[in-house]
């Protein structure tokens, strides 16, 4: 079974020649950064055979890390990248976005102002049709605000989405982290609509195997299937230890069959980033029985 992880975060620690956007939003994961090398190390360890790499907020549209890794080691990372719909070149960079070697995609993030405001203002009508006549996915952050991306799905209906964290609210656990399940069970009914489950872990109340996640991800399960979910670790950021967040998956929802986990942990994204099924590289992941 190929597995790749939806979501991980590389970067380098802020410097003189590269700074950080100010004011800053969140503190990085870490002080020192994150390594290419120290991620492959993650992922041998647990078997995960690839990983998209999605820059971190605080680095600003800065792309330049992700995609040295993925051109360090390509059977390894892929990048879905940041863009500034609102920069002077963004058309003519949207056009030749997919062109990038390395790139499959766009990672939007709408938690903060004023990025909120651009999902309901209407200055991003042309960004959103651009990507859809482009077939450039977007990887849309809305945490507790699932109900904004409707009025997207409706109009752009060939546009993908790729809904993070399950569209839940940041620092939140449990079912104040869901609050907006609802809002996303309902957006299931458009099909180019796909659910994240990354960094799971953080929104459990419980230690490994995150029983009360359980009845979220069936509701998930149930309306999207597996072929529309995909899953993720956002390894700095997770409560859990890296393996026990693929073996959530992997082993402990006992409703999934070993064909539903081969879609969810690497088939689907195959499939909805257009990142081509290649031979496993890790060290083999079990998928066993349930625990």
């Amino acid at each position: 079974m190929l597995i790749t992880d939806a979501q991980v975060h590389l970067w380098e620690p802020e410097r003189p020649d590269r700074p950080w956007p100010s004011p800053r939003q969140r503190p990085p994961h870490r002080p020192n950064g994150f390594s290419p090398e120290e991620m492959l190390a993650e992922m041998d360890a647990a078997g995960v055979d690839r990983a998209v790499v999605v820059p971190p907020h605080w680095v600003g549209d800065n792309n330049e890390t992700a995609l040295k890794a993925a051109a360090k080691y390509p059977t390894r990372f892929a990048v879905v990248g940041r863009f500034n719909p609102k920069a002077p070149e963004a058309r003519q960079q949207l056009n030749g976005w997919l062109k990038q070697p390395h790139m499959l995609g766009i990672r939007a993030t709408f938690h903060t102002k004023p990025y909120i405001d651009w999902l309901e203002d209407g200055s991003l009508e042309w960004y959103w049709e651009a990507c859809e006549r482009l077939g450039v996915p977007v990887m849309a952050l809305v945490p507790g605000m699932v109900r904004k991306l409707l009025p997207v799905a409706e109009r752009y209906p060939s546009l993908k989405i790729l809904i993070p964290h399950m569209g839940c609210r940041l620092d939140s656990r449990g079912a104040e982290a869901f609050g907006s399940l609802d809002d996303l069970l309902d957006l299931a009914r458009y099909p180019r609509v796909f659910v994240m489950l990354s960094s799971a872990p953080c929104y459990s109340n419980e230690p490994y195997p995150f029983r009360d996640l359980r009845p979220f991800i069936k509701r998930l399960f149930d309306a999207y299937g597996p072929r529309r979910m995909l899953w993720g670790a956002d390894l700095t950021r997770l409560s859990s230890t890296y393996t026990e967040c693929l073996d959530h998956v992997g082993r402990s929802l006992d409703f999934l069959s070993a064909g539903d986990k081969e879609w969810i942990l690497g088939k689907s994204l195959v499939e909805v980033l257009n990142w081509p099924e290649a031979r496993p590289v890790a060290p083999s992941y079990n998928a066993t029985a349930n625990q």
